[in-house]
């Protein structure tokens, strides 16, 4: 890992209506939309699945670190999540995440080890840390015979 700080660079590209595209770099460009929720037209990745797929990804890749380190070996990961929205007084937020890790371990491995592992990297990803809302890990392991 390169020494902190990192500064990560993104624009946004829109007009008064419906689509903008956020760019980043050389990366493909991402078209954003608001939901249906929110009278979007639901056919492009809106700031809430953005948001989600934020705590997802960043759980992920904390979770393969986690594992290498404690020498946890996993064949597959298959991760949902889910983002509550509601609103409070006159304030609109996400009031919990709710991750669901399905984990597949090799033959003979630690289930409990493996659950700790998971645990961990829910506690360290710093996306998660950075939001005010609560994060859930509803986790589920699998050992392959």
């Amino acid at each position: 890992m390169k020494p902190l700080p990192h500064v990560y660079e993104v624009s946004l590209t829109g007009g008064p209506a419906t689509y903008a595209t956020v760019s980043a770099g050389s990366l493909p460009d991402l078209r954003t939309a608001p939901p249906l929720d929110f009278d979007g037209p639901g056919d492009a990745w809106s700031p809430e699945q953005l948001l989600v797929a934020a705590v997802e990804t960043c759980f992920c890749f904390t979770l393969r670190a986690v594992a290498a380190a404690s020498k946890v070996e996993f064949t597959s990961l298959q991760l949902s999540g889910q983002g509550k929205l509601e609103r409070t007084g006159s304030v609109t937020h996400f009031t919990e995440i709710t991750l669901k890790p399905v984990l597949t371990l090799p033959p003979g491995s630690d289930r409990h080890k493996a659950e700790l592992a998971l645990r961990k990297s829910a506690q360290v990803c710093f996306v998660s840390a950075s939001l005010a809302t609560p994060v859930r890990v509803e986790p589920e392991i699998h050992v392959s015979e």
